[in-house]
């Protein structure tokens, strides 16, 4: 076991000099390195003896004392400064810094150089680091063990936060809450500084934005400062990942005691054991996932017919076999310029937001009376609304109120992208959910034929559209407008008149004069006129009510053909 002290046993270094910091003379040396990089502080660990020529801090009074800080806080051995390279003498403020904290700061002759010091004390400083992989080993066994027993993240966080002493807190890798395990000395509670809730975000937005995206700048642990309440709680962090792909972090809420260089290499082990969970969880959640997937595909097609099958697979999966349910559907077009061409990372970035839109969706769950169960395929988010068969249905009305706070929602977490919502009728009993699901997806399908940028409607606003465009011929549909509207369209054609949305608008408003010329801004006499010359082209006096539909319905075809761009007609038709 190496420690300061010896270094000056050592006759290949003669000429060593301790300068302060002697009350750590007794510190243990593991290995020794070079410290040049300001920004290396994340990378270095407890009992290591840092070398330096001091050139990184020997301009700047404020660096040399943050330096003389951080190694006493990580427990460093000590710093060994060259001397005659930028130094002559050991600045005062480093020395008193230096034996404020015990951190002995040695001097080292110039005719050394730091490569050859580094090979002598890492030759006499190996028989400790046979000891402590042998240490280590065993508790990396130990781990494994708990792993291939079942034991889980919990037993592995608990044996983890006993042998380093300290309180530990476990996200996933959207640093969501997997577990925490408390320690009995800990002073500054986790309870009451974090939020201790599984599934739920942990920690505040300052300390998430201090820790690195990259995995390839957090090899190592790394040393944050969480702040609450005028307080600073040292935390040690960890990444749980394999191959550059992580599945969360590893959080070392260090208030107990000190982190030791054992207690690190054991955080190194554990994290390792904690990927391997992570992945066979990983694994079990993405067949539970697929299973899941395929009930509620075959459930939304009616491929289930089966009541027991479906009472017994709902169950399973979270929906009520005895509730009445309605089905919507938000349909995400992104407008954003910036994603990427790239396939698979416009994927990533649709399954991602698609995500993000679920989370919002049972945040609001409040907005509705009824239990919401939510998920998405590819660029639709499905949301099912169930209802206790003793509740009053949900109107038309409520629904779309419902759709629309969701729209409002939705467009302010994601403002460059199109959302149309579709909503079907709701159903007394679980195997004719596909039914909703069909009409919200014909509603969605509507709304796109005619063009809307963004919306909600319910499959009732379209129920004649949908008559209309399911099962009569396009040509019989052109024929029909042909047959009632056609000479009101060639009027607008040729006059450039607009005696087509003078209709929409009349029929819109009940066929009240007043309400229509309000809605059009028009003069009442004005409309008076236009509706008396429509009235003469028809050659009706559009009172008879068999007129009255037929008009209605070819007013809907018009909208339906969307016809409404100037196209020529003929006797034939639209050409």
């Amino acid at each position: 076991m190496l420690t300061i002290r010896d270094l000056f046993e050592i006759k290949a270094i003669d000429g060593l000099k301790i300068v302060a910091g002697e009350k750590g003379i007794n510190n243990e040396i593991s290995i020794v390195n070079i410290i040049e990089n300001p920004e290396a502080f994340d990378w270095l660990s407890p009992n290591e003896l840092l070398l330096s020529t001091g050139y990184i801090f020997k301009d700047n009074e404020q660096l040399q004392n943050r330096i003389i800080k951080e190694l006493s806080e990580i427990n460093c051995a000590g710093l060994v400064i060259k001397m005659k390279r930028y130094f002559d003498k050991i600045p005062q403020n480093m020395i008193d810094e230096a034996n404020r904290l015990g951190l002995p700061l040695l001097e080292l002759p110039f005719e050394y150089t730091l490569s050859r010091v580094i090979s002598i004390i890492n030759e006499k400083a190996s028989g400790r680091y046979d000891l402590l992989n042998r240490k280590a080993l065993d508790m990396h066994n130990l781990f494994f063990r708990i792993t291939l027993e079942g034991g889980g993240i919990e037993r592995i966080s608990s044996l983890l936060s006993a042998t380093i002493g300290n309180p530990i807190v476990l996200v996933d890798r959207d640093w969501k809450l997997l577990h925490f395990t408390e320690h009995q000395d800990n002073k500054v509670p986790l309870a009451y500084c974090i939020d201790i809730v599984k599934n739920r975000s942990v920690f505040n937005k300052s300390f998430l934005n201090s820790i690195p995206n990259d995995i390839s700048e957090m090899k190592k642990s790394i040393k944050r400062i969480y702040h609450i309440e005028g307080m600073e709680i040292k935390c040690r962090i960890l990444p749980v990942a394999v191959a550059n792909q992580i599945y969360g972090y590893i959080v070392v809420w260090q208030t107990v005691r000190e982190l030791t260089e054992f207690d690190y290499i054991i955080l190194e082990k554990a994290s390792t054991i904690m990927a391997l969970e992570r992945i066979k969880a990983k694994e079990i959640e993405e067949v539970k996932l697929k299973i899941r997937q395929d009930f509620f595909d075959d459930l939304l097609t009616g491929k289930i017919t089966s009541s027991e099958s479906i009472q017994t697979l709902s169950e399973l999966h979270g929906l009520n076999y005895q509730y009445k349910y309605l089905c919507m559907v938000v349909n995400i077009e992104s407008q954003e310029p910036s994603v990427s061409q790239d396939f698979i990372a416009r994927k990533v970035h649709l399954e991602n937001k698609a995500r993000k839109c679920v989370e919002l969706v049972y945040e609001h769950s409040k907005f509705i009376t009824g239990e919401i169960t939510c998920f998405h395929r590819n660029n639709r988010i499905i949301i099912l609304i169930g209802q206790n068969e003793s509740r009053p249905s949900i109107s038309v009305q409520e629904a779309k109120k419902y759709g629309n706070d969701i729209f409002e929602i939705l467009n302010k977490y994601a403002q460059q992208t199109t959302f149309l919502i579709g909503i079907g009728s709701q159903y007394d009993t679980l195997h004719l959910l596909h039914k909703s699901f069909s009409e919200a997806n014909e509603s969605i399908r509507l709304m796109q034929k005619f063009d809307e940028k963004g919306g909600v409607s319910h499959f009732e606003d379209h129920s004649v559209y949908h008559l209309l465009d399911s099962n009569i011929k396009g040509i019989e549909l052109e024929a029909f407008f042909i047959k009632s509207l056609g000479a009101i369209y060639e009027h607008d054609r040729l006059h450039e008149t607009s005696y087509i949305v003078t209709l929409e608008n009349f029929f819109h408003n009940n066929l009240n004069i007043s309400e229509t010329a309000k809605a059009m801004f028009l003069h009442r006499n004005t409309l008076i006129y236009r509706i008396e010359k429509i009235k003469e082209i028809l050659n009706s006096d559009l009172k008879n009510s068999d007129e009255l539909l037929q008009i209605q319905l070819a007013l809907k075809i018009f909208r339906l053909l969307n016809k409404n761009q100037g196209t020529p007609l003929t006797q034939e038709g639209f050409v």
